[in-house]
């Protein structure tokens, strides 16, 4: 009799397969993205069967949420030839085969290791009432404070000069500066115009 949660992981794993390959053989661009939603859907769905809530959270915030609403907005916007990117499909195919195969074999011999089993910390016990939440945050902001904050000021730094490389100086191009706006006073937005009472003559008789 196979468990409810068995047959979950199955159903999610075969649709995340199945999610993937159509990510890489759909013709439509809009159609890959909306099948790499459909992926990270089911990517969420087993971190939570595996009690990992805030990684499949994370996943549905950060990449669902966010990249992928980008991506298909970008994808949407520009005028993508796909037929010239197919071109060289077949010529760029034996270098991606290998890489391929180099990163297959790295996870398997991630996977097959016990290094990264629960074997490799024997002092550690989860129970059932634990959270895997709190328990990321404590680490990450006790152990790992110091790579956190370095990790979080270079991405801030990446923005800043993602941003500056974007920026263009057109001409005729009309922009607020905030200190202009901070110091204006009332006198130079408001003008107060005297003018002469209009009084509507009088109808002449038999009108």
């Amino acid at each position: 009799m196979i468990e409810f949660k068995t047959l979950l992981f199955y159903l999610f794993s075969a649709v995340l397969v199945l999610a993937a390959l159509r990510v890489i053989t759909a013709r439509n661009p809009v159609h890959a993205v909306l099948f790499l939603v459909l992926a990270f859907f089911n990517a969420a769905g087993l971190w939570m069967l595996l009690q990992a809530e805030f990684l499949a959270i994370t996943l549905v915030m950060v990449y669902v949420g966010a990249v992928m609403v980008l991506f298909l907005f970008v994808v949407m916007m520009l005028d993508i030839n796909v037929e010239r990117l197919r071109q060289g499909f077949w010529s760029y195919l034996p270098l991606g085969a290998l890489i391929a195969l180099l990163m297959v074999g790295e996870m398997s011999l991630v996977l097959g290791s016990g290094y990264f089993g629960a074997e490799a910390f024997p002092g550690s016990q989860v129970t059932a009432d634990a959270s895997n939440t709190k328990e990321l945050a404590r680490v990450m902001f006790t152990d790992y404070f110091f790579p956190f904050e370095l990790a979080s000021i270079i991405l801030l730094v990446a923005v800043i000069v993602a941003v500056m490389l974007t920026l263009r100086k057109r001409p005729g191009n009309k922009a607020m500066h905030s200190s202009e706006q901070i110091a204006v006073q009332r006198n130079d937005r408001i003008r107060m115009v005297k003018m002469a009472v209009e009084v509507d003559a009088p109808a002449a008789k038999g009108e």
